[in-house]
């Protein structure tokens, strides 16, 4: 292991926390950083991997509340609702990366064109939503129905597709279904603890034989700058979103992906 590989694992740590929980998908922007960095990544573990740093953050921030939902569930019948329809809103993504998880790692991954059009398209439409006149029905996410958790998952569901965005397919689809920004962006980060949580350990067994000592080491390093990362930005997404709204995300992912398409017509893949 060289030292430019522990400065690739730093980069794409900062890379990952930044933007695991912003609606410009951390998948694309891994997966651009990485194949700029030449960066060696057998099997494409190490994008999934290091997510666990993410997921971690997100927990430290939100640990008192876990922890209230975890001793009222047993007794609560809203939180018992709110536990269920999270694993609702999980289900139809979860199935699905199973079902295709070849086809996700060994072809949609290794697809630049794909990666940035997706980019491109889902930053088209944040910027479409910002500007759609939205009367919101549901505010606040203990109180989100079933129905509209199904449908959130089942928004999710497109994020399987490199560049699309988590995030932003159920910030989206809970914008569509009537809820208001600041809770759609609170009720992504719930919903990706089981998500991201899930993706972790399948990833992790389809991958483990593939992993060697050296690999371990940049996931550990990768693992750590995103938790520090990710802190960062968990912390002040949802006061970002109530002031700015998701345009500037969108004009980001645009800029993003247009650099990408350029990048794969005039340099090669």
């Amino acid at each position: 292991m060289q030292l430019i590989d522990i400065v690739h694992a730093v980069i794409l740590g900062i890379v990952e926390g930044v933007t695991e929980f912003i609606p410009v998908s951390s998948t694309a922007h891994l997966l651009l950083a990485g194949r700029l960095l030449g960066f060696n990544n057998p099997g494409q573990a190490f994008e999934v991997l290091i997510q666990l740093g993410a997921i971690l953050a997100l927990v430290s921030v939100y640990f008192a509340r876990l922890w209230h939902l975890l001793v009222t569930l047993p007794r609560s019948p809203e939180t018992q609702r709110f536990a269920l329809g999270v694993v609702i809103a999980f289900l139809p993504a979860a199935l699905l990366g199973v079902a295709f998880h070849d086809l996700i790692t060994g072809v949609f991954f290794h697809s630049l064109v794909l990666i940035s059009v997706a980019l491109i398209v889902g930053g088209i439409a944040l910027l479409w939503l910002d500007r759609l006149p939205i009367t919101p029905r549901h505010t606040d996410i203990a109180r989100y129905p079933l129905r509209l958790c199904l449908g959130i998952g089942i928004f999710q569901t497109l994020s399987l597709i490199p560049g699309v965005s988590r995030s932003g397919a159920t910030i989206a689809g809970a914008l569509l279904l009537g809820a208001d920004k600041r809770s759609a962006a609170e009720y992504s980060f719930f919903l990706a603890m089981p998500t991201m949580a899930g993706a972790f350990a399948f990833d992790l067994y389809k991958n483990i034989d593939r992993i060697d000592g050296n690999q371990a080491i940049l996931i550990a390093i990768g693992f750590v700058v995103a938790f520090l990362s990710a802190l960062v930005v968990v912390r002040a997404f949802l006061d970002f979103v109530s002031r700015h709204g998701f345009a500037p995300f969108g004009w980001w992912r645009i800029a993003v992906g247009t650099s990408g398409l350029v990048a794969v017509f005039f340099f090669g893949a």
